[in-house]
Order: C-alpha cells, then structure tokens, then sequence
C-alpha cells in the first residue's frame, strides 16, 4: 500500500491534469462567438457542435469504464490527452463547419479516455475519503472550466482563431504528469482488487432497488446537466441579448459562475462524507430552485449575482451523486464513472443542441425561463435508498 503522502500527490495531479483537461474543453465554447461570425453559425449550428464534443465523450465513457474495470489501462491516460491535442489543434485551423465538428470530436475522445481512469485513480489515492477525493478530483475539473472563457477572452479573442493551437502546450504537460500517474497506477494496480472487497462493507440491496435508485440518479443528472448546458452554452449570449455587454464582459461573467462552481464542487464531496451523500443531492438540485427561477427577471446585478449562488449551489449535486452510485454497484468503479460522467457530458451535449433550436425559435430570455423550473426533478431524491457504508479506508 502506497504512502498517504504519496496517494495525496498522485490526487493533487489528478486533479491539476483534470484542470487542465476541462480548461482545453472548456475553451470551445468560450469562443463561440468568434466561430459564430467567422462561420456565420446560426444556434443550432453552436449547439451541434457542443453535441458532437459531448456526446462523442458520452457514448465512449461507460465502454471505456466497463473496458478498464476487466483490464486496467494505466497508459491510456497520456494516449486519450493526445486526441485532444489533436482536436485542438485542427480547431485552430478549421477551415470549414464540418471541420470544427470533427476537431471537437477529437477532444470529445480524449475527454471520453481520461475522464473513467483518472476517477478511478482519485479512488485509489483517496484513503477511504471517497467524496472528498470525487470533490478534489472534481474541482480540478471545475477550476479548468472557469479558467477557459478567461482565456477566451484575454487570449483567443485578441489573437484569434489560430492562437487556441497554443493550448496545445497545456496537453503536452497533461501527458508528461499522466505518464507519471500512469506509472504509480501500474505500481499498486492489485490495489483496484480491493474494490471488489470492499462490496462486503455495503448493504446488498434487491437489483430492483438499484435499478430504481439508478434511474432516479439518470433523472438528476439530466435536470442537473440540462440546466447547466442553458448557462454554459448560452449565458454570454444571454447577457449580450439582454443587457448589451460586452463579448469579453459576458466571458468574464460566465468565468464568475464557472468560478462558483468550483467552489461548490469542492464542498459537496467531504459534506458527503460526513452528513451523507443523500442530503446533498437533495440541497444541490432542489435547493437552487427559488435562484433559477428567478434568475430570467433580475437585473445585471442581480443575474450575477443569482449564477454565482446558482453555481455554488448546484455544483456539490455530482461529485455526491457520482460517489453514491459507486456505492450502490461496488466493484465497477470505472462504469458507473464512465457512465455518470458520460451522462453529464451527454445530457449537456443534448441540452445544447434542443436550447439552441429553441433559441432559434423563441428567443435566448425564453429559453431561461423554460429551464428554471428543471431543479423541481430533485424531488425524486426522496425515493433513493440510504446507503449505509463502511467508511474505513
């Protein structure tokens, strides 16, 4: 067994190359604005695009996952990081429509390779602290997505299409740590034996009992990642529609939220932990109801506001969610991360293309009036069984 210093750096650079994972994907749709005028997109077009990227991620994650749980593949992790390499650097010198679809599904693939293996690592490194390795896996994640409309705005606006080849820096670095993860995870590999041990600590439930409690787990993800796919695609849109900023104000805007919601991931994992990951789910979805459905009448002010609390609120929901599903089916760490983390690419991907056509139709400010009311599905988390699990590391 590895040292806990050693488990702590090997989660610290999980978490770091998760940053910068999310970062690179995460540039994409902070340039859409850029790919809107120079290709004269229409809405649909900018929500297909945010389908391909994602749903490429979410139709390869959980046969990724169900791969690994039989055959763990350490040196995947520095493989998949060199398609997004790929993908970025044929988005930089797209020169048609279909050719930035393709680039974005080259980022989606290697989003789809990292994303199962390095939740599975985070496992391994945690000591028993489940949620809070998922949270400080998470945040990586969520950090990387904030720091991408800033450097769509201070770097790829100024310079242009062709400067987004320069990230292409930060996934060389990603496959220089991933090697070295990559050799730790080969090291202590008969450690991933452990989580089939581990399933005699967890209460048996009837499959009906875990297929239902999957189900409702599907339903918030998909009220979660629905409502997300509304502000992250759309918000710097909505706020230049609305309140006529700026395109690199709305970016900066968008930055505070993604922002907040790394703060949030952070939190919701180690509350899982203690207080248990039911409550959170509940609080996390449920609880930003009243924020989102006011969200589409306030002011400037008060839609900062409102998405900086909407983003600290709703983002502790998956890292608990996540946790509490591989609770539920022990011993396939690696599916249910592929599968979770697929839907949430996949019901973001889908959101994106259906908000976009209805953009299209209604209008930005309808689209966020038709979403507020998603969080009300968090009322299904009264059905999901509690989980009473040995903590033990």
């Amino acid at each position: 067994m590895s040292s806990p210093r050693a488990a702590i750096g090997i989660l610290a650079a999980i978490s770091f190359c998760h940053l910068l994972n999310d970062m690179m994907q995460s540039v994409l749709p902070a340039v859409y604005p850029i790919l809107k005028n120079s290709y004269h997109l229409d809405f649909g077009q900018i929500g297909l695009i945010t389908l391909t990227s994602q749903l490429t991620a979410s139709l390869l994650q959980p046969v990724i996952g169900l791969y690994t749980d039989h055959r763990p593949t350490p040196w995947s992790l520095p493989a998949g990081m060199g398609f997004t390499l790929i993908g970025l650097v044929l988005l930089s010198m797209a020169p048609s429509f279909v050719a930035i679809l393709l680039a974005v599904a080259c980022m989606g693939i290697g989003s789809a390779v990292f994303h199962p293996e390095s939740s599975r690592v985070a496992r391994m490194a945690s000591g028993g602290r489940h949620g809070l390795a998922q949270s400080v896996f998470q945040v990586g994640g969520n950090a990387g997505s904030a720091l991408g409309p800033l450097l769509g705005a201070f770097i790829v606006l100024p310079a242009g299409q062709r400067s987004i080849a320069w990230f292409s820096a930060a996934a060389l670095l990603a496959m220089l740590v991933l090697s070295r993860v990559g050799a730790w995870y080969k090291t202590v590999r008969h450690a991933a034996a452990n989580s089939r041990a581990a399933a005699e600590h967890h209460v048996r439930l009837p499959a009906a009992k875990i297929a239902s409690a999957m189900a409702i787990l599907i339903a918030l993800v998909f009220s979660k990642y629905f409502y997300l796919a509304s502000l992250v695609s759309y918000y710097t849109f909505f706020l230049i529609d609305k309140f006529h900023v700026s395109v690199r104000s709305a970016q900066i805007h968008l930055f505070l939220f993604l922002a907040a919601a790394a703060v949030g991931t952070i939190v919701g994992g180690p509350v899982g932990d203690r207080i248990g990951r039911k409550t959170v789910i509940w609080f996390s979805i449920l609880g930003v109801l009243p924020f989102s459905v006011l969200l589409p009448y306030a002011n400037l002010f008060w839609t900062r506001v409102l998405t900086v609390v909407i983003g600290l609120i709703i983002a502790s929901a998956f890292s608990a969610i996540l946790v509490y599903a591989q609770d539920l089916v022990p011993g396939r760490v690696g599916t249910i991360s592929g599968l979770f983390f697929g839907l949430a690419f996949g019901m973001g991907g889908v959101g994106a293309a259906l908000l976009g056509r209805l953009a299209d139709v209604t209008g930005i400010d309808f689209v966020y009036r038709v979403c507020s009311f998603l969080p009300v599905i968090g009322l299904l988390t009264a059905f999901l069984p509690k989980l009473e699990t040995n903590h033990a590391a």
